[in-house]
């Protein structure tokens, strides 16, 4: 599994891929929308983008909205990861394509479960 992480800041990024990188994807990384188009626009391909709403640029919602104008990368899972955690916005994000919402500051245990719902992480069981 390859996991695209967009976010414009560098610190983020590192957060998200140590967590994505400890449940077994490869990563590939971008500071903002327009980059995260041009990784799939070279023909990388990714099953899962964990975007940023702010960026510059291009921010996350256009990102979003990009992706799924395009029926070649239809099969991208993506999921917001924010701070943007007005009602409103989560619905727009929803509404635009996004599969899944998290909100920042997260745990890698919340990301796990996330990822479990979508079907990219495998649900242990309990023993």
């Amino acid at each position: 599994m390859r996991a695209l992480v967009i976010d414009d800041s560098r610190t983020m990024r590192r957060i998200i891929v140590g967590v994505l990188t400890a449940l077994g994807f490869e990563t590939v990384e971008a500071a903002d929308g327009r980059q995260a188009l041009d990784v799939l626009e070279q023909g990388i391909e990714v099953d899962l983008a964990c975007i940023d709403w702010n960026m510059p640029v291009m921010n996350g919602l256009e990102f979003v909205v990009a992706v799924r104008e395009r029926k070649d990368w239809r099969g991208v899972t993506l999921m917001m990861v924010t701070t943007e955690s007005e009602h409103g916005q989560i619905v727009r994000a929803l509404a635009a394509g996004a599969h899944e919402y998290m909100i920042k500051p997260f745990t890698p245990d919340a990301v796990k479960e996330k990822l479990q719902l979508l079907g990219l992480v495998e649900i242990e069981e309990l023993v």
